[in-house]
């Protein structure tokens, strides 16, 4: 099986931070280009158009301060990569892009941002792993 594309989830947490430097070095190594995804939360349409303008605005802002450092660190090592940033719930969103962009690979922390430290494995990790069209690669 030959890995040509692979899903990195973020949201800004520790355990995101720690997948992303593990799939630098994986992509150099099987030179699989990198797809960076950072899902947020939909924005109802019945806001109303100035305020769901507004809202859209926001969440992208935030969304591209979330990237920005992932971007970076991407960037630095000279990987592949490109970016997504996309709304909905986080694991039915990975699920999708994963599909839509053909990736052979989704590699992800194991808690997210929202998720207690008590958890082993985060729920949307969870939710991942049971949905995943392709295998996933959980990082502690």
């Amino acid at each position: 099986m030959q890995i040509k594309k692979v899903l990195l989830p973020v949201d800004g947490s520790s355990s995101s931070d720690r997948a992303v430097n593990y799939a630098v070095g994986f992509c150099e190594l099987v030179g699989a280009e990198a797809v960076l995804l950072h899902a947020h939360k939909s924005v109802p349409q019945t806001l109303g158009k100035p305020n769901f303008d507004e809202a859209m605005d926001r969440m992208n802002r935030e969304a591209q301060e979330v990237l920005r450092p992932y971007e970076e660190t991407l960037s630095l090592s000279g990987a592949n990569y490109v970016t997504r940033i996309v709304g909905g719930p986080s694991a039915e969103v990975i699920f999708d892009v994963a599909t839509a962009e053909g990736c052979d690979l989704i590699i992800m922390g194991s808690k997210g941002k929202s998720d207690l430290e008590g958890l082993m494995v985060g729920s949307v990790t969870h939710k991942v792993l049971h949905l995943a069209p392709c295998p996933v690669l959980v990082i502690r």
